[in-house]
């Protein structure tokens, strides 16, 4: 007979405190899905920590315009659709993304955007400053149309690609307008709905990584200059380290350590703009990836002109940060070395002290030696007149003692027994 399973035996062990947050981080901020034609716009903000709060007023007085529910005051990432327009909010470590969505007709006219439909003042009144902002345009267009887009741009380089496999083409120039905005087309030949909102959604983290990159190359320039000034110190450093006198090499190694605070201080000020830098390259470079480009005729590829523009200046930042590294171990190891040039004149100093103090000991020691004979006989001689004396006091009782013979008798008896009481003594202060 088959019975119901029995779902009690199936029961699982309580879920870990982050099993459910672990799980959902790969479903988390999908990409929206696009009916063609549409405009969008994308931004990305710097926001400072402090203004944290009021960009989610904003974000939730937005949220009440288009009628959505009010998000979280500690969400990182809202959807809000508002039907005709659509917003993505994404809080990230640095910036904030902001990408507004619109449907328009066949008929809408080349010049409207998403944020025309967005409330006014509303951008104005966001906290930060804009690094990105960008347009992109897709709409239904066969493959032979892609010349008549390209001439969009005037005589600027176009740079562009098939994406997809050849379900759609993609059009930039990469360069920021009179209105503040770049401007990317998206020609779409054959894509679906979830592919093209993941093919926009690739085109603008490329745009948007790309120049979170580069904030670390101005600093690259900065630090690279202040790397030149500080080899040709460290230059001049070891060169008077060669032959220094032993008043200069104190001199020598505080200026050495005073060169490596300043190394550490600069390093410590942008190691993490460079390896930010490095971690959003890679971003970029997975995102061309996953383009997966062919080319267009007579037009460089995205993944060429990154090459070309953007790989020398991580490259450059790349080096910057390697020339610290390596700049402070090289100081580290003159210090290093000087250090063991003090040593060592420190040990030689203090073993000329020693053996000084070894001569006064063994002078002391003499010194010492000849005291105590005096001693010896300065006590033999006390010690003798006693005898004389009690010599004669035996003689004025009736005695027949020579007090000067009794003297001379006790003299050689007083000073071997002081001698030996001094050498006792001796033997024993060396037992302790």
């Amino acid at each position: 007979m088959t019975g119901a399973p029995d779902r009690g035996a199936a029961a699982l062990p309580s879920d870990d405190p982050q099993r459910r947050v672990l799980h959902d981080e790969v479903h988390a901020r999908p990409p929206a899905r696009l009916v063609t034609p549409e405009r969008i716009t994308h931004l990305a903000l710097r926001v400072d920590a402090q203004d944290r709060d009021r960009e989610a007023r904003r974000i939730a007085e937005l949220a009440a315009h288009l009628g959505a529910p009010v998000p979280a005051p500690d969400a990182s990432y809202v959807w809000l659709d508002g039907g005709d327009l659509r917003v993505k909010w994404e809080r990230h470590t640095e910036f904030t993304g902001l990408t507004f969505f619109r449907r328009v007709g066949g008929d809408a006219p080349p010049g409207a955007t998403a944020l025309d439909l967005v409330p006014r003042g509303f951008l104005a009144s966001m906290p930060g400053e804009t690094l990105v902002a960008v347009h992109v345009d897709v709409r239904r267009s066969g493959p032979q149309d892609c010349d008549d887009a390209i001439t969009t741009y005037g005589d600027t380089a176009v740079v562009g690609s098939r994406v997809g496999d050849g379900a759609a083409s993609a059009l930039t120039d990469f360069r920021i307008g009179d209105d503040g905005f770049s401007r990317i087309q998206v020609l779409d030949h054959a894509l679906g709905e979830r592919q093209a909102g993941r093919y926009v959604q690739r085109l603008c983290e490329i745009e948007t990584y790309r120049m979170m990159a580069l904030l670390a190359f101005p600093l690259a320039r900065e630090v690279a200059a202040a790397l030149t000034a500080a080899e040709a110190r460290l230059a001049r450093l070891i060169e008077r380290m060669i032959g220094p006198g032993e008043a200069d090499e104190p001199r020598l190694l505080d200026e050495l350590t005073r060169l490596a605070a300043e190394i550490e201080r600069s390093e410590a000020a942008s190691r993490f703009r460079f390896g930010a830098a490095a971690a959003y390259y890679r971003i970029v470079r997975q995102r061309i990836a996953e383009l997966r480009e062919a080319r267009l005729p007579r037009v460089q590829t995205i993944e060429e002109f990154m090459d070309r523009r953007l790989a020398p200046a991580m490259a450059t930042c790349e080096s910057v940060a390697r020339r610290q590294d390596e700049l402070s171990a090289r100081i580290a190891r003159a210090s290093q070395l000087l250090r063991t040039r003090v040593e060592v004149a420190l040990e030689r100093q203090n073993q000329e002290l020693l053996a000084s103090m070894n001569r006064r000991a063994k002078m002391q020691f003499r010194l010492q030696r000849t005291v105590e004979g005096l001693s010896v006989a300065a006590i033999t001689y006390y010690g003798a007149g006693l005898v004389g004396y009690l010599a004669k006091a035996a003689g004025a009782l009736g005695l027949h003692v020579q007090p000067e013979l009794a003297a001379g008798v006790a003299v050689p008896v007083i000073a071997l027994v002081v001698w030996r009481a001094l050498r006792r003594l001796h033997r024993e202060l060396a037992r302790e």
